[in-house]
């Protein structure tokens, strides 16, 4: 029996990570549903990515509830699964950083809202289907922020810790079912994102999003437990046979 492409659901897939993410998976044949915000540079993406493989772009804010049930529903209705959700997208907040201590609070919410309950809601959207073929992969994407003190990084750090949380418990609850969640720090890149936290730092000598894209992939193949996991320890491991 010929097994049935994978489908993967990738938000913030426009630049950055998700899109370098996208373009491996792309390369294997994956299928693909991306989302982001910014509409034209989502639809760039998707013509790039069809040059490879089959793409569902739905641009939209993954934190609109209304939207995120949208990117699901069309996805199956387009490719009869999704296999692999990436949580990708991130809200970084107000640029510059500001300390907690002068951290207004309505910006806070949105990136708790971006970055926690959106990627959750996801989760719970995509999990039925998961669950009936006994087989799944929920990757969040987290941050040395969320384990580390760092000025000034505390309302994106501490959103990232909640995820990180998030994900810890919902890999004992779905423990036997299946469906294994990762969460994943990628390292310190050079992205616009990183930019907007830090404007004005010279980033330049910070890899770009393609050198731990690739640890994101090797760890879906391989399908280990599910737990937290150190893009750069991965590609470590491999021995750079990653890239």
């Amino acid at each position: 029996m010929v097994s049935q492409p994978r489908t993967a659901l990738i938000t913030g897939a426009s630049r950055g990570l998700g899109l370098e993410i996208a373009r491996l998976f792309a390369r294997q044949g994956t299928k693909l549903v991306i989302t982001a915000r910014g509409e034209a540079a989502l639809r760039e993406a998707e013509a790039d990515l069809k040059q490879l493989t089959d793409v569902l772009a739905v641009p939209g804010d993954v934190s609109d509830r209304s939207h995120a049930e949208l990117v699901v529903r069309r996805g199956l209705e387009s490719f009869g699964r999704i296999d692999v959700l990436i949580n990708n997208a991130s809200a970084i907040g107000p640029s510059p950083m500001p300390d907690l201590t002068n951290y207004p609070l309505v910006p806070l919410a949105r990136v708790f809202d971006v970055n926690v309950l959106a990627p959750l809601h996801l989760i719970q959207l995509v999990l039925p289907t998961m669950r009936d073929r006994g087989d799944g992969t929920i990757v969040n994407v987290t941050s040395d922020a969320a384990v580390e003190g760092y000025p000034t990084w505390g309302g994106y750090g501490s959103s990232k810790a909640a995820l990180e949380q998030i994900s810890r418990v919902l890999a004992v609850e779905l423990e036997g079912s299946g469906v294994r969640v990762y969460w994943v720090d990628p390292g310190d890149m050079n992205t616009v994102m990183h930019q907007e936290a830090e404007p004005g730092v010279d980033l330049s000598h910070l890899p770009g999003p393609d050198v731990p894209a690739p640890a994101f992939l090797q760890l879906i193949d391989d399908a280990p437990p599910s737990g937290r996991c150190q893009a750069q320890q991965l590609i470590a491991v491999a021995g750079g046979a990653l890239r």
